[in-house]
């Protein structure tokens, strides 16, 4: 029942509680408790205020206010008129001067009052129609800071496509990768639990490497969000396969029309400290405001239309009937770092204030040590176009104009340069770009031998 249709013009008090009881109760069996036991409620709610960061006790606590006011306001009213009700109500909430920390449907949640214009931020996706004003977000998200970090967790947000698993039309499946259609071809074994065939949705899912053993790992150490551009739908069927059972992700699935900025992810809808969040996406554009939270994947291109999508010339991991290693993947890096940041944050050595701590210094301090030691030169490479000076030395790396005997790289497109002959003759390593780019996807120092630089030969020559 929306707003609009809501009792809240009948004649009865009692059809209004009754609207607040569907609307209130429908966020979630955790946050419903029996009637009989919300006097206890009260009195833990007292014994730990500290703890009162969860928006689901703001909102069955609104509930019991609403229904509180509104049964006083029968029983002095006896047979008055619903316009006096109203009043009375209308009088209770000034003298009150309520904050207005946020609104259902138009409804204040500690008062009841309507309110046309609100301010503050949508959080859609924890509840339908639920606004939080400001100072509430601030304070909800102190409070969940204090929580986390007293049972040493920190928050990470999740990218579905490209980052945890990788989906395609049905429609777009090319002739090469027809034998994923077909449940008696030999390589389904293998396949198992990991490809997902959803024709309600005209659609292939096939998840990561990894994903499962990752998930389990990472929510040890962090509360864990799914954020993704793509549909709400959509988004809560991946989040069904990548957790059947709602263990890591519950209601924290953030979808494309959550977004408070277009084209643009931020951290605004989220009921968490930036200093405690840590984003895994392919994607680092619409992470503009965040770039110093964010760990960029490598891209998982399991079927034919990602690699069209980004334009790649390359075949698909489906059209070579291979994947990425268990082992040795994106997934399994990248939890090694996750690993190794979260020991850095709670470093009893660093004192027991966590509350100081920000865990973008921590990752920046890791990856500064990527290619600590380098000094690299870029030749043939248009370094400020594709970010790569500064991404080189984010790695930990120096980065010089000019070739001199302490340069330990010549990163170039062309052995025939100039620089790239001095480095052959002085024996420096000569790499091409992409060298610089598996060290930040990997988090560590790549073999150089495996990106040896070819010279690239003109036309006519």
């Amino acid at each position: 029942m929306s707003v609009v249709d809501s009792p809240v013009n009948s004649s009865s008090s009692d059809d209004f509680a009754s609207f607040l009881d569907t609307e209130l109760d429908s966020v979630s069996d955790s946050a419903s408790q029996p009637e009989e036991n919300l006097e206890e409620e009260d009195e833990e709610e007292e014994e730990e205020e500290e703890d009162d960061y969860d928006y689901k006790s703001l909102i069955v606590s609104a509930k019991r206010r609403k229904i509180s006011v509104l049964g006083s306001t029968e029983e002095s009213s006896g047979s008055t008129s619903h316009i006096e009700q109203v009043e009375v109500l209308e009088a209770s909430v000034n003298k009150n001067m309520c904050s207005h920390p946020g609104f259902i449907g138009g409804m204040c949640l500690k008062c009841g009052e309507k309110a046309d214009n609100q301010s503050g931020v949508a959080f859609g996706y924890i509840h339908k129609d639920l606004r939080l004003a400001d100072d509430e977000i601030n304070r909800l998200r102190e409070n969940d800071l204090k929580n986390l970090l007293r049972h040493k967790k920190l928050i990470l947000v999740l990218d579905l496509d490209h980052t945890l698993l990788n989906s395609t039309r049905m429609s777009d499946v090319t002739q090469e990768e027809q034998y994923l259609m077909n449940p008696d071809d030999p390589s389904q074994d293998a396949l198992r639990g990991s490809l997902f065939k959803l024709p309600f949705m005209h659609m292939v899912t096939k998840l990561r490497p990894f994903v499962h053993t990752f998930l389990k790992e990472a929510s040890k150490l962090f509360e864990m969000y799914i954020y993704t551009m793509g549909e709400r739908a959509y988004a809560l069927e991946m989040a069904n396969l990548l957790d059947p059972g709602k263990v890591y992700f519950d209601s924290k699935v953030i979808a494309q029309g959550d977004c408070t900025t277009k084209h643009q992810k931020g951290l605004d809808v989220l009921l968490g400290q930036e200093s405690a969040v840590l984003i895994l996406d392919d994607t680092e554009q619409v992470w503009m405001k965040h770039k110093d939270s964010l760990i960029l994947m490598e891209r998982y291109l399991f079927f034919a239309s990602g690699c069209k999508q980004f334009d790649y010339k390359i075949k698909s991991l489906s059209e070579l009937r291979s994947d990425e290693s268990e082992t040795d993947g994106a997934l399994a890096s990248v939890l090694k770092v996750l690993k190794r940041v979260h020991s850095m944050f709670f470093d009893p050595e660093l004192g027991d204030n966590f509350a100081d701590r920000d865990v973008r210094k921590m990752l920046g301090a890791v990856r500064s040590e990527v290619l600590k030691g380098c000094k690299v030169v870029f030749s043939r490479v248009l370094p400020s176009k594709y970010d790569l000076w500064m991404l080189a030395e984010r790695l930990g790396a120096t980065c010089l104009t000019e070739v001199d005997t302490s340069v330990t790289h010549v990163i170039s497109t062309d052995a025939g340069t100039e620089k790239s002959r001095w480095a052959v003759k002085e024996k420096k390593f000569l790499v091409e770009p992409r060298w610089l780019l598996a060290a930040n996807f990997l988090w560590k120092r790549q073999p150089e031998e495996k990106f040896p630089v070819k010279k690239v030969v003109k036309d006519g020559n």
